[in-house]
């Protein structure tokens, strides 16, 4: 077994880097790819900065990424306080040698595992110590990480966290009802509650965007925020107005993929300029 080991949240770029070498040198030795990875995040349980934590991707979606890069086992193991008081030496022996019968391990160039965290060389030492092959990956080109990926998402740039992710960033939840006003004004949408609290929403704005429901993909623009001309004192929500589209989906599951931004949101002197203004929306979302 050929195992790499970390939280990869987005599976962005440089995740991916890691990830395909993983692949490669199961392949080449005839053996499994494993990626173990951990759930809740850290942060969470250590209470580092947990009231600001946002994350990239939801577990399931994590998996699902990981899989289509042709992992072929994903492990998931529990974070809590027990755990996070293990040694990397603890962690490799009982762990990636011991539980999972890993015999080489793909360490990241600046990877930090375990509550002592050594550096890569006494890594790689603790790993040969306890009989695992160590393969050292490089870093990626360019500057890429989950944190510089949330701040591009905190403002509005979703087609850069595209570029860095290597693929759209996406929302998914359940539709509920919401104040049908925008129904009222030709502009019907569809209300999003998040499966994941935890998910990171892009900054408030208009975005055009891909709306998954019912098995097909619409264009669609997505409004997220407070709505200002209309929701004085309301709570952020997301909001998708679906192209070409007429149907009850109350309480189905929708996903909303980011394309770009087209506007920060602004508040309107009355119901017809805003009607206005989603039209020209509209019309810029089509074509993006």
């Amino acid at each position: 077994m050929v195992v790499t080991t970390g939280f990869f949240d987005g599976v962005h770029t440089g995740h991916r880097v890691v990830i395909q070498r993983l692949v490669c040198e199961a392949r080449n030795r005839g053996q499994k790819s494993l990626v173990i990875t951990f759930w809740p995040h850290p942060r969470t349980v250590l209470q580092n900065g947990a009231r600001e934590l946002r994350l990239l991707n939801s577990l399931e979606e994590k998996k699902q990424l990981l899989y289509a890069l042709g992992v072929d086992q994903v492990q998931v193991l529990d974070f809590d306080r027990e755990f996070s008081r293990l040694t990397a030496e603890q962690y490799l022996r009982d762990y990636v040698k011991g539980r999972f019968g890993g015999k080489t391990v793909l360490l990241g160039y600046n990877h930090r595992m375990g509550c002592d965290a050594p550096g890569a060389d006494e890594l790689r030492a603790t790993a040969s110590a306890i009989g695992l092959e160590t393969i050292m990956v490089e870093k990626a080109p360019g500057n890429v990480s989950s944190t510089i990926i949330r701040k591009a998402l905190e403002e509005g740039d979703v087609k850069g966290a595209a570029d860095m992710l290597g693929y759209r960033y996406s929302l998914t939840g359940v539709v509920v009802a919401g104040n049908r006003l925008g129904r009222t004004i030709g502009f019907p949408t569809a209300n999003l509650k998040l499966y994941d609290p935890l998910k990171m929403v892009p900054r408030n704005g208009v975005y055009a965007v891909e709306a998954q429901v019912l098995g097909h993909t619409y264009k669609g623009m997505c409004n997220i925020g407070v709505r200002p001309t209309v929701g004085v004192g309301s709570a952020p929500s997301i909001e998708t107005n679906i192209f070409d589209f007429d149907q009850d989906i109350y309480g189905l599951d929708l996903k909303v993929t980011f394309k770009e931004k087209i506007r920060d949101e602004q508040k309107f002197p009355s119901l017809q300029a805003l009607a206005g203004q989603l039209a020209k929306d509209k019309d810029i979302a089509k074509i993006k």
